[in-house]
């Protein structure tokens, strides 16, 4: 016996919502974002429609079998935590099986309409940050290190690569610095979270920052990773790939989230740990947003006031 609670019989699930929630579909839109302006920046000319829809196809199956996975694969940990206690594998309202099934369908999706459809780089770099999440990330380490959110970063840091491979084919040094912002985003990021639900991991035995060496020693880290995510995100003006309306975007917002993680770094105990992560959820996408920005504006200046 578990202790699973069934479905209520009168209140009978709805399956379609249960394979939803697997999906972690609010994740899986940020990562559709980020893979889209990685798309757009990607070319000065007219989007190929085939790339973008079937590119954004295959990466959303992608991501979304990955979090399935990642739904079974923390079955028992997610059963414990109040976080997550209410998903449909604790509560019984789906099984490890199905869940499994339903990942490799929609894995097996993906690679078929992004090799068919788009161009077997984005194949090959999306089965690969995938593979990074599901299996390398959330049975590993997560499990076995405390910088296990920095390690297994890459995986959510692929996205804006693989809008931009889905488009030109090509890996190129600006696709890298898109994936190096999201890759110093994500542990202040995830540690603000972490900070909140410290006794949850504990409990489970994962040894998040916070549980390994404590909160006053995570808000530091989060703090130094405020202010070299500040400095990198400048990087893309220094490098002529943006101009001064991104980086006055960029400023503003590595700004605030010093300001955020100053706050939370002087702050008691979790108090301030839910806005920090609230803001670093804006931030990126803003920070993505004026990427965008800046990028249509300088081609409209080129074109029409320029010319």
């Amino acid at each position: 016996m578990t202790g699973r609670a069934m479905p209520d019989a009168a209140h009978p699930a709805l399956p379609w919502r249960e394979y939803l929630a697997l999906c972690k579909p609010r994740v899986v839109l940020l990562i559709l974002f980020t893979a889209l302006v990685g798309m757009f920046l990607s070319t000065d000319g007219w989007m190929p429609f085939q790339a973008v829809f079937w590119g954004l196809a295959g990466i959303g199956l992608a991501a979304s079998a990955g979090a399935a996975l990642n739904h079974w694969v923390d079955e028992e940990i997610d059963a414990r935590m109040a976080r997550t206690r209410n998903r449909p594998l604790p509560q019984g309202r789906i099984s490890g099986r199905q869940a499994v099934v339903f990942a490799l369908l929609l894995a097996a999706l993906s690679m078929a309409v992004l090799l068919a459809f788009v161009n077997a780089l984005t194949a090959a770099l999306t089965f690969a940050s995938m593979i990074g999440y599901a299996v390398i990330y959330s049975m590993f380490l997560k499990r076995s290190t405390p910088q296990n959110i920095v390690l297994g970063g890459a995986a959510g840091a692929a996205p804006p690569v693989l809008g931009w491979t889905a488009v030109t084919g090509e890996i190129h040094a600006e696709a890298l610095l898109l994936f190096l912002i999201v890759f110093v985003w994500t542990p202040p990021h995830f540690w603000a979270l972490a900070i909140k639900r410290v006794d949850d991991y504990a409990r489970v035995g994962v040894p998040m920052l916070p549980v390994a060496y404590g909160i006053a020693f995570t808000k530091l880290h989060i703090l130094l990773y405020a202010i070299l995510l500040l400095v990198v995100t400048l990087m893309p003006f220094v490098v002529m790939m943006s101009g001064l309306i991104y980086l006055a975007g960029a400023l503003a917002l590595g700004l605030g989230f010093v300001y955020h993680a100053v706050k939370l770094y002087r702050a008691d105990g979790d108090q301030h740990a839910m806005k920090t992560f609230g803001y670093s959820i804006f931030y990126l996408s803003a920070l993505f947003a004026f990427l965008l920005l800046d990028h249509y504006a300088r081609i409209f200046i080129r074109a029409f006031i320029l010319d």
